[in-house]
């Protein structure tokens, strides 16, 4: 059973955004090898195959739970620690729990909603591109950053950080849009990180070096009663 779905898992189909690199590289393997010669064609269809399996959009099965925070994207947890929001998003100066996912390039790149509820800021900066996982990516690197308003007044924010080889950040979703758990918003190319930030007063369940499934892994529960990890001592309060 598992090797079935590892197999569906690599035969997903492909998000939008990467048709243009699977159409041209195969349009390249057809034409280049009947003009040139077949080393044209076995390069062209490497790279065709890469992007078949780089742009994989799986189907997910978000939980239902009242109150869950689901993963943003696939991939290692390398942080989580107290951090202030980025300030273009206009959450304030105050720490609060973060949880860093650092997506290579073998992981699924389509980003998903945490929770439902509005977006009520996006905000592009241009940046470096650092290797993701370094801490100081989140401040130097390329990033886009959403604010999501929860149905109970909450907020929280989702950040897109390029990485050494990613050039490019798609967020589909516009100030007044709704989102719900789970639902798909964007992605990056191609080697990425995500950063999580979670509500005020909200502990993360999870845990540096956890794999994350994106619209799938319970990172956080809003009206849990249950004692965080000590992951971290600060001066900070958290």
């Amino acid at each position: 059973m598992a090797f079935i779905e590892s197999i569906r898992l690599v035969l997903a189909k492909p998000h939008p955004a990467g048709k243009p690199f699977i159409y041209g590289g195969a349009g390249v393997a057809v034409a280049g090898g009947i003009a040139i010669g077949t080393s044209v064609f076995w390069l062209a269809a490497a790279f065709t195959a890469f992007c078949l399996f780089f742009f994989r959009d799986p189907d997910r099965v978000t939980p239902t739970r009242a109150g869950t925070l689901v993963a943003p994207a696939d991939g290692r947890v390398v942080m989580v620690g107290p951090a202030a929001p980025p300030e273009e998003l206009g959450l304030g100066p105050a720490p609060r729990w973060r949880v860093a996912i650092f997506l290579s390039v073998f992981d699924v790149h389509v980003n998903r909603s945490p929770f439902e509820g509005v977006v009520t800021r996006v905000a592009y900066r241009p940046g470096k591109f650092l290797n993701a996982s370094l801490d100081k990516a989140s401040t130097d690197n390329e990033r886009n950053a959403l604010a999501l308003r929860l149905p109970g007044g909450q907020e929280i924010a989702v950040v897109q950080i390029a990485g050494l080889i990613a050039r490019r950040i798609l967020c589909d979703k516009r100030e007044g849009d709704r989102l719900e758990r789970g639902e798909r918003f964007g992605m990056i190319r191609f080697g990425s990180r995500v950063d999580l930030y979670l509500p005020e007063g909200v502990r993360p369940l999870v845990a540096e070096h956890q794999i994350m499934v994106g619209g799938e892994t319970v990172i956080a529960v809003m009206d849990t009663t249950e004692t965080a990890p000590p992951v971290l001592k600060t001066d900070t309060g958290f």
